[in-house]
């Protein structure tokens, strides 16, 4: 109730400007379209088989994980900025899907909102429960995010466990093969990761390396970082990518697995091997960069 009430609270104390739509809300909000979609298809099942408390946890985790720490969080415009009309909007019909999903759980508190938010009909009871077209895909903009995302988590994650302080920005420095998809992520970074300034392609010796699935990701942090401690990290990092890959290594060097698991597993594991080589490799070429700092 208090997560449902503070997005309110947020969403409808914006500022609202003509302006045009920034590339990465319209990214957002494509992303965020195809989670509600996959998550009103998951809810449908699950009413028709009677899970109802599975239905519930997975509005739930949309309302407080997709949109309330991600997708808010991306659009939410500077403080005392207004946010483009465009994005508005669609954060409304977004809040107006939400609520319709969690009206059978929660019909006094949705009820009360949907009556806030621009609205057909009388009740949110008796308006349609929200449908999706097949034909609706945002493929692109998912993966794009989700590296974008992991990218956030993983420098989100490194801060804390260097002790920085949220309000500490840094400058972010991004070595990726996807390198259209981090030029949309500047703004995400700033707003999410506390970054200063993004530059991409710039190897930063010394500094703190953030390896990801997509990209390395250096931030030159100085007296802030214990580099003993980042180097210990690095170690144990490599040494679990190490293990992780000689068990797949003896998976694939024996026959009976090779010969007798289907082709789709075996597949995936010489994938997982490839990506734990690449892993291994970056991680050295990080422990070798920070060798003398």
């Amino acid at each position: 109730n208090n997560k449902i009430w503070n997005a309110f609270r947020l969403v409808k104390g914006w500022q609202v400007a003509d302006t045009e739509q920034p590339e990465a809300n319209n990214i957002a909000a494509k992303w965020f379209e195809a989670k509600l979609k996959q998550t009103n298809a998951e809810v449908n099942d699950l009413f028709s088989k009677y899970r109802i408390s599975e239905a519930l946890m997975a509005v739930y985790k949309l309302f407080w994980d997709e949109f309330s720490s991600w997708y808010l969080e991306m659009v939410k415009p500077a403080y005392g900025q207004p946010i483009d009309r465009t994005s508005y909007e669609q954060t409304l019909a977004f809040f107006e899907t939400l609520l319709k999903m969690l009206h059978p759980f929660m019909p006094f508190v949705t009820e009360e909102i949907w009556q806030s938010l621009p609205h057909e009909g009388e009740s949110i009871m008796v308006s349609a429960w929200p449908q999706y077209s097949e034909s609706l895909c945002f493929a692109a903009e998912e993966e794009q995010m989700n590296m974008i995302m992991d990218a956030v988590r993983a420098i989100r994650n490194r801060r804390a466990e260097m002790n920085v302080p949220h309000s500490k920005k840094a400058k972010i420095y991004i070595s990726t093969s996807h390198v259209d998809t981090f030029k949309l992520s500047v703004e995400f970074m700033q707003k999410l990761a506390g970054a200063v300034e993004v530059e991409d392609g710039i190897e930063i010796d010394g500094a703190v390396c953030i390896v990801t699935d997509a990209a390395k990701i250096y931030i030159p942090m100085g007296d802030l970082v214990d580099f003993e401690a980042e180097r210990a990290r690095l170690n144990k990092e490599l040494a679990s990518a190490q293990k992780q890959l000689d068990g797949i290594n003896a998976k694939l060097s024996n026959e009976n697995f090779v010969s007798k698991a289907p082709a789709q597993v075996v597949d995936a594991q010489r994938e997982a091997a490839r990506k734990l080589n690449e892993k291994i490799a970056m991680l050295n070429d990080s422990l070798s960069k920070i060798a003398n700092a």
